[in-house]
């Protein structure tokens, strides 16, 4: 199957092509005709699969016809992360140059003028984060009456942020009779009761178990004590041909840490967490997408849906806390048919957490082992097993090395004058008794002067 068999239009087909992409994921090939029909969907399926380009190709067809008003956007999108919202933003600048749309972004951690002036003179296609989304509707800056398509993205993710109410509070403000779509890697309870809630009748799309692993994926776990895992990743760094790696924390003083440690050793390394602004966070990213930097140490606030294309290895320095997280994290290699693989080192007290992804997943992860390293490892013979000739030769070349060594000259002994002390007085003198009026202390040289 190709994108010309999904009903997609010639102007967004030559924009797909151009793109370099050819053949649909099976999520595309089975949620782009219904979503062009205007039916509700409900997508599942893992990290990296293309659920992004699922709902933005036929969107932009869907909106190309119509015309926008100020203050009321005629679709929204909303996205648990500022580096989310921006992808999709990326996408449909990419995907649709040759359609007059217009696109807003509204997310936290810049400044509004830019995002309010875009609203006022009207967008086709808003996309969001719902804190900075609450915030201006709340100011009345934006009016949601108008909006004739949503689409809720990485809705277990809201759901582990906490947005659930304010997702539901958006809905609520948004016209009934409206096309809704629901994307997600797992559907936890909440996430179905949102959707019987909000959607209409939806197709479910499943291309995939939920939070299972990509195939393309070798994972693996490593055994270590908490002080060792420094070391153990700098070994695996050097001696497993990594290309391009993000390594995941679970704190973000442990990233900023890690980091430090990483460009102390000589790695290309930088970080991305919570605590750094938009700016910043944007600015590491198109580092490690430029190839200025091939290790990326983050915190969670990176490992869902980010598209980094080539990333040869994960590895979670971390065990991470939620299951769910690792299927996510590890998700960021493998992508679109390359191969990855993923270490996630265990100390002794993520025995719990490692079980409870395994019981999700349903699946052991291996034990990484000597025979799973990439590069060939010589061990050096003992004393015992080098032959005697050549033990003697070492010796020889030692006592060799050892005589034609330039001795260091030998130091005259400098003979020092001390200077004379003045002869101190003894016990009995200290403490004979001074007279009244009389200095009875240290005597200061100057008193030796004479006056002429």
């Amino acid at each position: 199957m190709s994108f010309a068999d999904l009903g997609l239009s010639d102007d967004l087909l030559k924009a797909v092509e151009a793109a370099g992409y050819t053949q649909p994921t099976a999520i595309q090939a089975e949620a782009i005709p219904p979503v062009l029909m205007m039916k509700d969907i409900i997508g599942i399926a893992q990290t990296g699969t293309g659920k992004t380009a699922s709902f933005v190709l036929p969107m932009i067809d869907i909106m190309a016809a119509g015309r926008r008003r100020a203050l009321m956007p005629r679709s929204l999108i909303l996205e648990p992360t500022r580096e989310l919202a921006a992808q999709v933003a990326e996408n449909f600048e990419k995907y649709g140059v040759n359609h007059d749309l217009k696109m807003a972004l509204l997310i936290g951690g810049v400044q509004m003028g830019d995002q309010l002036k875009a609203l006022d003179e009207g967008v086709d296609v808003l996309i969001a984060t719902p804190g900075r989304l609450m915030d201006l509707f709340e100011r009345g800056k934006i009016l949601l009456n108008g909006c004739e398509l949503l689409v809720i993205d990485e809705a277990d993710r809201m759901l582990d942020m906490g947005f659930i109410p304010d997702i539901e509070f958006i809905c609520s403000k948004l016209p009934e009779t409206r096309q809704t779509m629901l994307f997600s890697a797992t559907m936890p309870p909440p996430i179905e009761k949102l959707a019987k809630k909000f959607l209409n009748n939806p197709k479910r799309i499943e291309v995939s178990r939920a939070a299972s692993t990509n195939a393309d994926i070798t994972a693996f776990k490593i055994n270590v004590k908490s002080r060792a895992k420094r070391e153990t990743l700098r070994w695996l760094l050097q001696h497993d041909h990594v290309e391009t790696a993000i390594i995941f924390a679970n704190r973000k003083t442990t990233v900023r840490e890690l980091n430090k440690s990483l460009q102390r050793h000589g790695f290309s390394s930088g970080e991305i967490h919570g605590d750094m602004d938009q700016t910043s966070r944007i600015r590491e990213l198109e580092r490690f997408k430029a190839g200025e930097i091939n290790i990326l140490v983050a915190s969670d606030v990176a490992a869902r849906g980010l598209d980094i294309k080539g990333v040869s290895h994960v590895f979670n320095f971390d065990t991470p806390w939620h299951p769910d997280d690792y299927v996510h994290r590890i998700g960021r290699t493998g992508r679109a048919g390359a191969k990855g693989r993923a270490f996630t080192f265990v100390a002794e007290e993520d025995a719990e957490a490692i079980a409870n992804v395994e019981k999700l997943t349903k699946s052991q992860i291996p034990v990484f082992g000597k025979a799973d390293v990439r590069v060939d490892l010589v061990e050096k013979p003992t004393r015992e097993e080098r032959p005697a000739r050549e033990e003697t030769r070492d010796e020889n070349q030692e006592d060799r090395v050892r005589k034609e060594r330039p001795k260091k000259p030998r130091r005259e002994k400098e003979v020092r004058e001390e200077p004379k002390q003045p002869r101190r007085a003894n016990r009995d003198e200290e403490d004979a008794p001074v007279p009244a009026g009389e200095w009875n202390g240290p005597r200061p040289g100057f008193l030796d002067v004479g006056v002429g």
